[in-house]
């Protein structure tokens, strides 16, 4: 199992963790997601059937963690908001953590593109971060995220006018992403 997990670790660990982080935005919270996923590859390696790559897989495996972390973060959010009475202005606390700019490119229009995402659907942030930031293809993307490929270039199209619009908008008002 050593070999396998250092096998993966060696080739995907990079690219795996950024893809994580361009969900999540925390770096606590997606190295524990790798480790997560980690740990279901291992377990779940010798049912690994060869269908697709070993990539695309271990992709796939991450999406499923970073879903489930959201679906346990809505959970939480959801007792908290029945717990508290809260008022119109509660519900919107700032998010104060850092941009990840260590991770972001020196180039600015990444930059801004991900600062952008915010504004994009999960699915499209999935496919915007697979398809440009992660170079899959789109076949490889539908397989990851379990789309047709039609629902990927749909959802990408989709997905890039939504970033064109927050852009145009954000730009209008100074460039200031998070007043959205």
């Amino acid at each position: 199992m050593k070999a396998v997990f250092d096998k993966f670790y060696d080739t995907y660990h990079q690219d795996l963790f950024q893809y994580i982080f361009y969900m999540v935005k925390d770096r606590e919270t997606t190295e524990d997601l790798v480790q997560e996923v980690y740990i279901k590859v291992l377990k779940s390696y010798d049912n690994f059937k060869g269908e697709s790559s070993e990539k695309t897989w271990l992709f796939s495996i991450a999406r499923h963690v970073t879903y489930d972390y959201f679906r346990s973060l809505k959970r939480k959010r959801d007792r908290i908001y029945e717990f508290f009475n809260w008022n119109d202005k509660g519900c919107l606390i700032p998010d104060l953590s850092k941009l990840p700019e260590e991770v972001a490119e020196e180039n600015d229009q990444i930059k801004q593109v991900y600062t952008y995402l915010n504004h994009c659907t999960l699915d499209q942030r999935n496919v915007i971060i697979l398809r440009y930031l992660q170079s899959f293809s789109i076949q490889e993307t539908a397989e990851i995220l379990n789309f047709t490929v039609s629902k990927v270039k749909t959802t990408q199209h989709r997905a890039l006018k939504a970033l064109k619009k927050a852009m145009v908008e954000g730009n209008k008002k100074g460039g200031d992403a998070s007043e959205n």
